[in-house]
């Protein structure tokens, strides 16, 4: 019961968050088929998410470079899973334009050395959902 409260939690942060940033961009520039990916990532220990954390203040600059837009990056706020919870939120131009983010992303040569230099300790737990703007969100 206690996952389902954070994801839950988590995506009404996510969407709260990603509605927020949108709203300085019209309706009609961002696009019908636009999605918000949200990923959790849970490590063994306190170890594990900071070592995440850093990795990913450089993992977000390659997403940057390859299209993916980064809307935000956080640490759970409430113990115990502010001691191994880090959770992030992608803009992709389409679900489909996703799929090509992440066959890049994986293909790319920087992101493949920093895999190898900095992975956290331990087993990540990952969990993606998209989403996308209801009717009447700010985004559309």
């Amino acid at each position: 019961m206690r996952s389902y409260t954070l994801a839950g939690g988590v995506i009404a942060l996510a969407l709260g968050v990603g509605f927020l940033a949108g709203r300085e961009v019209p309706a009609a520039a961002q696009g019908q088929n636009r999605v918000l990916e949200i990923r959790t990532y849970v490590t063994p220990d306190r170890t594990g998410l900071d070592a995440l954390v850093k990795r990913m203040s450089s993992e977000s600059k390659i997403f940057d470079r390859l299209g993916m837009k980064s809307v935000g990056y956080f640490v759970a706020a409430e113990a115990p899973q502010s001691e191994n919870t880090f959770v992030y939120i992608l803009s992709h131009a389409s679900r489909e334009q996703a799929k090509t983010n992440w066959t890049n992303f994986g293909a790319d040569a920087e992101w493949k050395a920093l895999r190898t230099t900095s992975a956290p300790t331990g087993q990540l737990k990952i969990q993606s959902i998209f989403v996308s703007p209801t009717d009447f969100s700010p985004l559309k």
